[in-house]
């Protein structure tokens, strides 16, 4: 039996952690990714604890610094004989002070670089190696939370705000999810996002003042389900609320919107766009 290997970003806590541990007890391949290497060791020892039949392995990468994006994934397709699926979940919430813009590494407001330059650089980088494990999956963790991308001030620098600028990261991602199930269709490959469950009791929830609602098993369940179902196996650039197939924010379906931000997109990553 082939068991599934899947690779989930931001695994050392809340969500990504407790993907890790639902797809571990199936007796699956986890790879996890973290950003501090003592906090990514204490989650794989939790899961080889609590799953002894699984397997896992570790990536390090600070996914604030699209080199570190670039090398973790040569270092994942130097090393994994296959990749079922891919979870783009590691986030970078709105923050404890959310007045204050961050950048990222290259320079770029650091939401819009966690949540979305890094997942789609991650997800390009390994598209060779989920091609040839096809068929494989592609599962970016986004939000109910969109709003509407401004192309004259795409990097937030009038009016900054963390919530805000977050939920443009998570349309980003949305957007560039849609983009990508297009590319790759045909290939065995299939992109879809979703939101996970409504304020969760995530440090990142927390960290901004809000008050969370739901478990992280109440986002765990719907994601899982992206990755294992076998009735998706075929579904494709869809945006799901929890288990429901629904519509994302309207530029979401904007074409030229789209194309304006791929266009930005594959020039901040450092990668030529594919051809049309």
């Amino acid at each position: 039996m082939n068991r599934r290997t899947t690779l989930i970003t931001g695994a050392t806590q809340g969500l990504g952690r407790g993907i890790a541990l639902d797809l571990a007890a199936r007796g699956d391949t986890v790879l996890l990714h973290g950003r501090d290497r003592n906090r990514l060791d204490a989650v794989a020892a939790e899961v080889r604890s609590t799953a002894p039949d699984a397997t896992v392995r570790t990536y390090l990468a600070d996914l604030a610094d699209l080199g570190q994006v670039h090398a973790m994934a040569a270092q994942v397709r130097a090393a994994e004989p296959r990749l079922d699926a891919l979870v783009n979940n590691a986030v970078a919430g709105g923050g404890s002070e959310p007045l204050r813009r961050e950048l990222s590494s290259q320079g770029h407001e650091l939401r819009f670089a966690v949540n979305h330059l890094a997942p789609y650089a991650l997800t390009r980088d390994l598209l060779p190696l989920l091609i040839a494990s096809a068929p494989a999956r592609v599962v970016n963790v986004a939000s109910m939370g969109q709003d509407a991308i401004d192309f004259d001030d795409v990097m937030l620098e009038q009016d900054y705000e963390g919530l805000r600028a977050y939920c443009r990261s998570k349309l980003a991602m949305i957007m560039a999810s849609f983009e990508l199930a297009a590319e790759l269709d045909g290939t065995g490959v299939t992109v879809n996002t979703l939101h996970p469950a409504h304020l969760m009791d995530t440090e990142g929830v927390r960290a901004y003042g809000l008050i969370p609602v739901t478990s992280i098993e109440e986002g765990v369940r719907p994601t899982v389900r992206l990755i294992t179902d076998p009735d998706l196996q075929s579904t494709t650039g869809r945006y799901f609320d929890q288990f429901t197939d629904t519509r994302a924010h309207e530029q979401a379906y904007d074409l030229e919107a789209r194309r304006r931000l791929m266009e930005l997109t594959h020039r901040l990553i450092g990668q030529p766009a594919p051809e049309a």
